[in-house]
């Protein structure tokens, strides 16, 4: 034990439960109770990790841990790790829940998600899914420096496809909305207009041609916008990945990487989807912006990768009781002073993508290749025809130099955030923005 230099554990326990409507037949209805923890161990620099299911013997699990590390770094002796101190910030005020929603009955979401159906089961839908998910998380943490801190939170959220199809073209749409927030994740949200919507989208996008592929103007609508920042931008903001070269963004602080209307800021204090008053390390969250008018500021960090640079930024997390790696929380562009009219008018012909289908990244080579849900022709400053099957690709560092207007519209959208076999909630957002030219895929 005298060999270890420092431990922490995350003590987890969760309730959730997941509805799903097929068609309108109920598919599932799962609920899961959920509780351990996860212990580090650190030695010189070899990390020892154990995770316990149920219930939680600390005592032990850091005996494990220690021993564990002990014995990893006398087989192979890394260099030693030295963490970044934790800065002594307030944890801001936590996410007020108004409707619990295990006080709703499990008939009454299911009946819920029966009505939102109907308004997505319009004529020429073939067939439509809902589904509800909500999870009650508390998070518990201790480490040998002292410091123990815990906190509650409460997240839920539903989804609504649509499937339309004439004779072999099947073409979809889709919206959800999910938060940090009870059961009235419904009253903030209309999910009948949203289904809807799905529906709408589904039955027009039939019809929707599929244009030339070519380099030409884009207008990117906030969704996709934000998911470009998560994707191309985010990621290789991570210093982990920076640390292994495996980042485009490698070697850039205090260089312009941007146009200076550019200002990308990741913030855990926000009270969205990716909201958390204090990381897996215990580090309390704060704002962190990460290309300041277009040159970079700052990386995300956990304290091990901030031991390599300067500042602890609170953004180590961890899938339940996982082992902490680096992670985003709330991404966004920032706001700028366009109008999409402008933005219209300026382009005069190009195209405008709207919504995702998701895509892939890579962040050491800086190229990337998203698919849009849907898209329109520009002609002439004016929307012309709506178009499908439609993507966005080319490098990071080109795109954010070819950004023309930055709009005023912010708008954050909820998802989840894959990376070293686990999965966080995550939000990601932007305005509208403007590209003089990028690689669209079509025909």
């Amino acid at each position: 034990m005298d060999q270890i230099q420092y431990y922490d554990a995350n003590q987890i326990e969760g309730r959730s439960m997941t509805i799903v409507l097929d068609n309108g037949k109920l598919e599932t209805v799962s609920k899961n109770n959920s509780k351990g923890a996860g212990i580090r161990a650190l030695c010189h620099g070899s990390w020892g990790y154990t995770s316990i299911d149920g219930e939680t013997d600390l005592k032990t699990g850091i005996q494990n841990a220690s021993e564990l590390a002990v014995s990893m770094n006398r087989r192979t002796p890394k260099e030693k790790v030295i963490l970044g101190s934790v800065p002594k910030r307030k944890v801001g005020s936590m996410p007020q829940i108004k409707i619990n929603p295990e006080d709703i009955s499990i008939e009454d979401k299911v009946e819920l998600l029966r009505e939102i159906e109907k308004y997505a089961k319009e004529e020429g839908i073939k067939s439509t899914r809902v589904s509800y998910s909500e999870s009650i998380l508390t998070t518990r943490f201790m480490n040998s420096e002292g410091d123990e801190k815990e906190y509650q939170t409460v997240r839920s959220g539903f989804a609504v496809s649509a499937v339309a199809a004439e004779g072999s073209n099947y073409q979809a749409g889709r919206e959800s909305r999910f938060n940090i927030s009870g059961y009235e994740i419904f009253e903030k949200n209309d999910p009948y207009e949203l289904a809807k919507q799905a529906a709408k989208t589904a039955k027009s996008l039939l019809t929707a041609k599929t244009p030339k592929g070519g380099a030409l103007p884009v207008i990117l609508d906030p969704e996709l916008a934000g998911v470009f920042t998560h994707e191309a931008v985010g990621h290789a903001s991570e210093a982990d990945l920076v640390l292994q070269n495996d980042s485009v963004l490698s070697g850039k602080l205090g260089k312009q990487i941007a146009v200076p209307e550019i200002t990308v800021i990741d913030d855990p204090t926000i009270q969205e989807y990716g909201f958390y008053p204090f990381d897996a390390e215990g580090v309390p969250s704060e704002k962190t912006v990460l290309i300041k008018d277009g040159i970079m500021n700052s990386y995300m960090h956990s304290r091990e990768t901030a031991g390599a640079f300067e500042g602890v930024s609170g953004n180590a997390r961890a899938q339940g009781y996982s082992m902490p790696v680096v992670r985003m929380s709330n991404t966004y562009i920032d706001k700028g002073n366009a109008t999409f009219e402008e933005m219209l008018e300026d382009i005069k012909d190009g195209i405008y993508l709207i919504g995702s289908r998701g895509g892939q990244v890579n962040t050491g080579e800086g190229v990337f290749q998203f698919n849009a849900e849907k898209g329109y022709l520009i002609k002439n400053g004016e929307i012309s025809d709506l178009v499908r099957d439609v993507s966005l690709s080319g490098q990071t560092l080109d795109i954010l130099n070819h950004i023309k207007m930055v709009g005023k519209d912010v708008k954050l959208h909820a998802g989840h955030c894959g990376k070293s076999g686990q999965t966080v909630p995550v939000t990601d957002g932007a305005p509208h923005i403007s590209i003089s030219k990028a690689t669209v895929g079509g025909a």
